[in-house]
């Protein structure tokens, strides 16, 4: 698929950690920015945004490992052990073995993009990733032409991860992408935000970052990548295959069965803030609509 960038944002336009209550208005939409130098990013939408704070990103989010509540990872992920840290890539690859975090991280150029998050929930941020694409990764590994998708794991360690006592989960978390979504240019592993390394609370060394769809196909803390040739299974789909699909894309003309997905709530907006219209592919629609051309989207949810 021939992918053209628009340049709209550069790190200038990235709120710095340390000043994050003078950070200046970016264009919205903001389906990506880059640094200096690297791919630029596009932008679609026509309202302003600007990123969440440090704090909003670092203390309301999801990690059941961590426990159910929104500020449970925050206050439990410091449990984990992230050094040394080993991810095993396998299947159907050129190169299969246990690979450190550090080893990855020497072959890869880290780049800072920033990205709309939506929730399956509702709510929404915007969150200055830092990170690589999946595509270079795969691309090191070496993809077997029988490949069709890409399959992630999250670590599983009862003794640091007091969540998994819970049955909310058939343990471990999995996740799973088509291969031309994990080759997308789009999707990103990401190791840091704002320039940080990445907190444990949101998926430290390294989570999987796909803008586009919803919040929880994004795993964190992954352990193994798997190249397959039949699709994988995804942990939310697997529970509840009648409320999460395995493509989960952003799709605001498709209800959750128990809420509506046609708007959403800005984390960071306060307690009375104005819902804001969900946009379809989460804004990203230009760039990742062709990826289902003759898909009903109602029915591959």
């Amino acid at each position: 698929m021939a992918f053209r960038w628009k340049n709209t944002l550069t790190s200038d336009d990235v709120t710095p950690y340390a000043a994050y209550l003078n950070r200046r208005q970016l264009m919205a939409g903001a389906a990506a920015g880059a640094i200096a130098g690297a791919m630029p990013m596009a932008s679609r939408a026509q309202d302003a945004l600007e990123p969440n704070t440090w704090e909003e990103i670092t203390s309301y989010n999801n990690y059941y490992e961590f426990g159910t509540g929104k500020d449970d990872p925050a206050r439990n992920a410091h449990r984990l052990t992230i050094d040394p840290w080993t991810v095993r890539i396998d299947g159907l690859v050129d190169k299969p073995g246990d690979y450190s975090f550090a080893d990855i991280l020497s072959q890869m150029t880290v780049e800072e993009r920033i990205y709309r998050f939506r929730c399956v929930e509702a709510w929404s941020m915007v969150i200055p990733w830092n990170g690589f694409e999946l595509a270079d990764l795969l691309d090191w590994v070496g993809v077997q032409s029988s490949a069709r998708y890409v399959a992630f794991e999250t670590a599983m360690r009862p003794e640091e991860m007091p969540g998994l006592a819970s049955p909310v989960l058939d343990w471990p978390y999995v996740e799973g992408l088509r291969l031309d979504e994990a080759m997308h240019p789009l999707t990103m592993m990401a190791t840091g935000i704002y320039g940080r390394d990445i907190p444990k609370q949101n998926g430290a060394p390294m989570r999987l970052v796909v803008p586009w769809k919803y919040g929880f196909k994004s795993i964190k803390s992954i352990v193994r990548i798997s190249l397959v040739e039949e699709e994988p299974p995804a942990s939310w789909n697997v529970t509840n295959p009648r409320e999460y699909g395995f493509y989960s894309n952003v799709n605001p003309n498709v209800d959750h069965p128990r809420w509506s997905q046609a708007t959403e709530r800005r984390i960071g907006g306060g307690l009375f803030a104005k819902r804001q219209p969900t946009l379809m592919f989460n804004g990203y629609e230009e760039d990742v609509a062709s990826l289902y051309d003759g898909m009903d989207l109602s029915e591959f949810i």
